[in-house]
């Protein structure tokens, strides 16, 4: 399923659901309650006094996917009793990456990083803050964060 750029991602959710409960998809349709509870989270917090758009829904979405891949990480840990969960952890993922924006590949962000060392004063393995501040404002949630880190360190220490 992926996202459809005319309907505004609450749409979007709507639809899945709609769809998935009509197919008897019950993954699916669990999954995208899921993601519905954590926008109603962030919609009745205390301190919230925004509106619930697009931005809000890709941020959940995120947080979500940050924290399955974390889990996917811990259940990898346990070898052969966590497998089950590791495959539903991966069908989470799979359908958060079709919500989301595209990742940068690592050929492209690796470029990234060179530019942005480029334009530094000198190379100094302590400017990696500042490397990662540039990929960030270039890209935002687009560059892996991790990834981004490993470039930038490889590319100053040399």
């Amino acid at each position: 399923m992926s996202a459809t750029p005319s309907l505004g991602l609450e749409a979007q959710l709507r639809q899945q659901l709609t769809t998935a409960m009509k197919a008897k998809d019950s993954r699916t349709a669990n999954l995208v309650r899921m993601v519905n509870t954590k926008i109603m989270e962030r919609r009745t917090a205390k301190d919230f006094s925004g509106v619930v758009d697009d931005a809000l829904i890709l941020d959940v979405i995120s947080a979500y996917k940050k924290s399955m891949e974390k889990a996917r990480g811990e259940y990898l840990a346990v070898g052969e009793r966590g497998k089950a969960q590791v495959e539903e952890l991966d069908f989470e993922l799979a359908w958060c990456a079709t919500m989301l924006p595209q990742q940068v590949g690592e050929a492209e962000l690796r470029a990234a990083v060179a530019a942005a060392v480029a334009t530094l004063p000198q190379k100094d393995p302590k400017m990696t803050g500042r490397v990662i501040g540039m990929i960030k404002k270039q890209f935002g949630d687009r560059a892996d964060s991790a990834l981004t880190k490993k470039l930038a360190d490889e590319a100053l220490a040399t």
